[in-house]
């Protein structure tokens, strides 16, 4: 065979492997509302900065006509790009080949961009449109996931990981969405689950579950729905932006376009009784008015988000009370105890917005373990070493505001807007505690116990009594949060806390 002819058969292997499953099989996934894994490779980098790794492989296993079938690259796309000019690497599951399933062969080119990602120290990102385990493979497709999933448990806290679910997700798969920092889902074709809805016992509503609005709201699996893939791919993209490519690096600091100094009138008159509105607050004082939200759909009390301040990348979390009454759920919390572990294993700063008066009182959360919960979620404030800094913006009561970075836990600065209140409980209810048998027996007019009330608040609610003690270092106008905030992160830019020695905590 001549060198020319050699190049020829380079350039038709190339081409049939570039065509997956046939051009009819891409058309039927268009038809669907969905891009082939090639497509969806393109969205995910900046334009012709992709190269694959392993297009050449196939699979080994002969069994059940697989020897028969041609199966390009194995159905999966591996390889490594740029992200806005940042190396990042990524793999695309092929539906139109053996519906994406993963095999020996598919899972090893996995397993080898992830080896690439770690020693790099770059992002990874999966694109998720598979059957699930090869049935044709049988134990070898079980020793290939279980693989995946060790490479996923090494990369945990070292590079990010990011996984996008544009179409099946079922079995061991799942897995592979668990094992994930940020797991983004497709509305209309993604579906999540470990065991199919059908084989359910309890068959009632099973067309719900694996769904991405089950998974975004009851389960809390996935943080952020789509209804079309690009928009999904173009989010990765902006988060991928927004983190560090790996735990030894800080996150990209951007040029800033807005003034470190602008006040936030709007804050002045943002406290009612309607509650208090996190999301609008961190909007307002961020760079120009931009946050990233992760699950939103969870846990809805709380907020949580990326964002930038004098172009530094912070970790957001707030109370959202007016769409709760200002206590933690057990889902506000589970969701807020990932976030601070993973804001500070890849040294994120963290800022909260507090307006908090008690952990949820119902049955279902306490069936839940609410205790438990909120044990995890203080002791990762607690372990959190990276800059952190509490601004209470209204009330602080009792001890969820302990366990919601405060001073108590260790937080680095505390600020308090002149509304806030801060103690055991809220005033009318102390009064109501301590002067219960003169309420009782009338001999507390109700003009008197509003003045108990008042002076309850002047003497123990009060931002200054909490900074006479050391535990709000100041008392800022709302305003000018957005400075304030940004001033104490400068200045615990250098912040470095000393580890103890122990293998890990056991909460």
């Amino acid at each position: 065979m001549s060198f020319q002819e050699k190049l020829n058969d380079l350039d038709t292997r190339r081409n049939r492997i570039e065509l997956q499953g046939g051009q009819e099989a891409i058309d039927q996934m268009h038809t669907m509302g969905k891009k082939s894994a090639r497509e969806r490779i393109e969205l995910l980098f900046d334009e012709n900065s992709f190269v694959e790794i392993g297009a050449f492989i196939q699979q080994r296993a002969t069994d059940f006509n697989l020897n028969i079938k041609d199966v390009p690259a194995d159905g999966v796309v591996t390889g490594y790009g740029t992200i806005e000019g940042r190396l990042a690497y990524a793999y695309s599951q092929d539906s139109t080949l053996l519906g994406g399933s993963v095999g020996e062969m598919h899972a090893k080119k996995i397993v080898t961009l992830y080896d690439l990602a770690i020693k790099m120290g770059a992002p990874l990102i999966g694109l998720v449109d598979s059957a699930g385990l090869r049935l044709q493979e049988s134990t070898d497709a079980l020793d290939a996931v279980g693989q995946i999933y060790v490479k996923q448990s090494i990369a945990s806290g070292v590079i990010p990981q990011i996984t996008g679910i544009l179409g099946p997700c079922g079995g061991g798969s799942a897995l592979v969405a668990g094992l994930s920092d940020f797991t983004f889902m497709s509305n209309k074709n993604g579906h999540l689950f470990v065991n199919s809805p059908n084989t359910y016992s309890d068959t009632k509503k099973n067309e719900s579950f694996g769904t991405a609005r089950y998974n975004s709201e009851i389960s809390g699996l996935v943080d952020c729905v789509y209804d079309d893939e690009q928009g999904l791919i173009q989010d990765i993209r902006h988060l991928v932006e927004l983190l560090p490519a790996n735990n030894a690096e800080e996150a990209p600091f951007e040029n800033v376009n807005d003034d470190l100094n602008r006040l936030s009138p709007e804050l002045n008159s943002v406290i009612s009784s309607q509650g208090f509105n996190s999301r609008s607050t961190l909007q307002s004082i961020c760079d120009q008015n931009n946050i990233f939200e992760i699950k939103q759909n969870y846990g809805t009390e709380v907020i949580i988000a990326f964002g930038k301040m004098n172009g530094m990348t912070v970790g957001f979390i707030g109370n959202q009370t007016n769409e709760g009454d200002g206590r933690l759920t057990v889902q506000a919390m589970k969701k807020i105890t990932k976030f601070v572990t993973f804001c500070d294993a890849f040294n994120i700063p963290i800022v909260t917005i507090s307006d908090v008066i008690g952990y949820a009182a119902n049955s279902s959360d306490e069936n839940q373990g609410l205790a438990r919960v909120a044990a995890k979620m203080t002791h990762a404030f607690i372990q959190a070493s990276v800059p952190k800094i509490n601004v209470i913006t209204y009330r602080a009561f009792g001890s969820a505001y302990v366990s919601f970075n405060s001073k108590h836990l260790g937080a680095d600065v505390v600020l308090a807007w002149p509304t806030a209140e801060i103690g055991v409980m809220e005033a009318s209810s102390a009064v109501r505690i301590m002067y219960n048998d003169e309420i009782t027996d009338g001999t507390l007019t109700n003009a008197e116990k509003s003045n108990k009330e008042s002076e309850y608040k002047e003497k123990q609610s009060s931002p200054y009594v909490a900074a006479s003690r050391g535990y709000i270092d100041d008392v800022i106008e709302p305003a000018a949060t957005r400075k304030r905030v940004i001033v104490a992160l400068e200045m615990l830019y250098t912040k470095r806390v000393p580890s103890i020695d122990r293998k890990h905590s056991t909460i």
